[in-house]
């Protein structure tokens, strides 16, 4: 075999070999994960409580999250506007729909939570209203 030759085998083997994985590694993927769910969830708190809120995450309920199951992906307060002044909004993620109602479940009756939620909300709720959304990710989406 000419030089030319063995130089195009190696790069239509090269080719082949990544289109391959291309294919077949997502389908993979997205089958090992395709229970998986997120959950979206804002919280708006009265006046002045915003601080007292993300405290208590950051101190005991994002920990509790991990001890039942859910998997913290992100927290975040919005930059500008009234919302910036009352509004945490956050993202965990479920093996499954039926997984978070388990995780919700056991999380709720914590003794730990239940003692780290009354200690917060001695001088009232933190809380005004809660919204929960669950999402699937698209078969675009980088996280899944």
């Amino acid at each position: 075999m000419s030089k030319i030759s063995v130089a195009l085998l190696l790069a239509v083997t090269f080719a082949a070999g990544v289109l391959l994985r291309g294919v077949v590694t997502p389908s993979v993927t997205l089958q090992a994960q395709s229970d998986r769910v997120f959950e979206l969830r804002t919280y708006t708190t009265p006046p002045g409580k915003l601080e007292a809120l993300k405290s208590r995450f950051r101190d005991h309920t994002v920990k509790l999250f991990e001890k039942h199951g859910m998997t913290n992906v992100g927290y975040w307060v919005p930059q500008e506007g009234p919302l910036a002044e009352n509004t945490l909004i956050y993202v965990i993620a479920h093996s499954s729909r039926e997984a978070a109602t388990k995780s919700w479940a056991a999380f709720r009756t914590d003794p730990d939570w239940v003692k780290a939620k009354a200690a917060s909300e001695k001088d009232g709720p933190l809380t005004t209203k809660v919204e929960s959304i669950f999402l699937n990710p698209v078969d675009f989406s980088k996280l899944k």
